[in-house]
């Protein structure tokens, strides 16, 4: 073999040289593809330019720089051949190859290079600016894909590119760049094939021609996965609307319902929006790929499917899905998680106040001129609970408490703790209303009967002792980590004083509360009684 000056010859690698061919012949045709697909794009600007510019005697030029380009892509893909470079270079004939491709690749970009600058003389001369630059850049395409042969042809002839010492000069980068590339041919195909489980899944196959359709099948099935076979669009859609698919091989061309059209229906489903689909295309052009891309498809594979592309492109996608269908089953965890905290806050806490903690508030607590607090106590309690078991006497007092809730929820007050067979509730907070004296007077009344109620179910005869005074108090959140919602001031103190010294089965008001209330219920007055903290009171019992 002929070897370039500064080009050391690489050892014999370990692996079998048609491998190596194949890749090399890959490679280097990737390669080429790009920079002539910018060549070739750059005349098509230049097309453009003269179409809008009406400059009917440049056309003739671009017709032959055109088909130079048609020419050098044809070139690139039947000289850079797979099978066609691996035979080349497996009988050792590489001076031959290179030679041929050589010539074959400079006698189209020459062309295109001599056109495109006499082109370029004669849009200086008529004075258009777009077509000039847009001719300089098509030059400069040229000449890099021009100066780029000799360093590929040596990259092919060697299968490395290892310079001598001290090589300097502007092809160094390009060196250095393909001997990385080589150096990774080798290391990939150095390696042993791993056999990693694939994912497998529920497919749909949706095709009319009966033998593609079962040819699909039996591969799928074999690759592991089950599968379901519909001939047509419509009942593929059917299909879907009844049982659930990781992924959809789909036709595009079909009777009535062609491929695109399903795909768009799937789309705009909800239930079927987010299965992937793979659209299996015989129209070898970029306008249907892009026309199935663009209506929602995750893939476009060319018929006749490789068999060993398909099978790594459902893999990927079918474990795409089963990652988003767990991702979506830890977010719909994580949103019925967060509502049964964000219910057992709101048993805990008024819903304002836990609207008020979400929005940031650190300390909460609120001065209310007005509210109406209600002390309930059930009548002895302490005898009853020590002749009574733990679980029944829990019971008894869950009955109890949850008959007082549905009272209070019903008159819209706010339920502010137990304290053992205690019960507190206050009217007019968080939220102030006018009429929380009566609210809470029409909840005190109904109380004695809800308690008896609870009893009966036990078998206990219950009788509630009910107090409720009306003024200021203040309200607020305390604790850090776990919040209560409470109540303070004398407003408070004087209402557990009603309850104490009240009557069993009956509700004893303050003075306060007899105005506020008004003439809405009767009061029975009481004699005047001392009240500690607060002397001799005025008290009523409500009627």
């Amino acid at each position: 073999m002929n070897q370039a000056p500064g080009i050391v010859a690489a050892a014999k690698p370990d692996f079998d040289d048609e491998r190596l061919a194949r890749a090399i012949s890959a490679f280097v045709r990737a390669e080429f593809i790009a920079p002539v697909d910018v060549v070739s794009s750059f005349i098509d600007l230049v097309i453009e330019d003269v179409a809008r510019e009406q400059m009917a005697s440049f056309r003739a030029d671009l017709q032959t720089m055109k088909a130079s380009s048609l020419r050098l892509r044809i070139v690139v893909e039947e000289l850079l051949d797979t099978s066609a470079s691996q035979r080349s270079l497996s009988e050792k004939q590489i001076d031959d190859f290179t030679a041929s491709l050589r010539h074959e690749l400079r006698t189209p970009i020459t062309a295109i290079m001599g056109y495109g600058e006499l082109l370029l003389e004669e849009a200086r001369e008529e004075g258009f600016p777009t077509m000039v630059e847009t001719l300089d850049g098509l030059l400069a395409a040229s000449r890099r894909l021009l100066g780029g042969i000799d360093s590929m042809i040596e990259f092919i002839q060697s299968g490395s590119l290892t310079t001598t010492h001290g090589e300097t000069g502007a092809g160094s980068d390009q060196t250095a760049a393909m001997e990385q590339a080589v150096a990774t041919l080798r290391s990939v195909l150095s390696e042993q094939p791993t056999l990693a489980a694939r994912a497998t899944g529920y497919l749909l196959v949706v095709d009319d021609n009966p033998s593609s359709l079962d040819l699909l099948t039996r591969r799928l099935e074999r690759d592991g996965h089950k599968v379901c076979a519909c001939s047509d669009g419509e009942a593929a859609l059917r299909v879907t609307g009844q049982q659930n698919f990781d992924l959809v091989l789909l036709d595009f061309l079909m009777p009535r319902l062609n491929g695109v059209d399903v795909l768009r229906q799937l789309r705009g489903t909800p239930h079927t929006s987010t299965i992937p689909v793979i659209i299996m295309s015989g129209a070898d052009e970029v306008e249907s790929a892009v026309l199935c891309i663009e209506a929602g498809a995750d893939d476009v594979m060319q018929k006749p499917l490789d068999p060993i592309l398909m099978r790594s492109r459902i893999s990927a996608l079918v474990e795409r899905k089963t990652l988003r269908d767990r991702e979506q089953a830890y977010v719909e965890q994580l949103r019925v998680e967060r509502e049964r905290s964000e219910s057992l806050l709101r048993s805990m806490l008024p819903g304002p106040v836990v609207e008020r903690l979400r929005h940031g508030e650190t300390v909460i607590a609120d001065h209310f001129e007005a509210a109406t607090i209600l002390f309930c106590d059930i009548v002895g309690f302490t005898a009853l609970s020590s002749r009574m078991p733990a679980p029944r006497m829990i019971a008894l007092l869950n009955s109890v408490f949850s008959n007082l809730d549905r009272l209070a929820k019903a008159n819209g007050l706010e339920k502010i703790k137990t304290i053992g067979d205690a019960y507190l509730v206050a009217g007019g907070l968080p939220n102030a209303r006018p009429d929380h004296a009566l609210a809470t007077a029409r909840m005190a009344l109904a109380i004695p009967e809800a308690v008896a109620a609870a009893g009966r179910e036990v078998g206990e005869q219950l009788e509630a002792r009910i107090g409720m005074h009306t003024g200021p108090v203040v309200a607020g959140v305390i604790g850090t980590d776990k919040f209560v919602y409470d109540v303070w001031g004398d407003t408070v103190n004087v209402a557990s004083r009603m309850e104490r010294n009240g009557v069993a089965g009956r509700v004893h008001v303050s003075e306060a509360v007899r105005a506020a209330v008004g003439d809405a219920y009767g009061f029975e007055p009481l004699p005047p009684m001392n009240i500690k903290g607060k002397g001799a009171m005025q008290t009523f019992l409500l009627i």
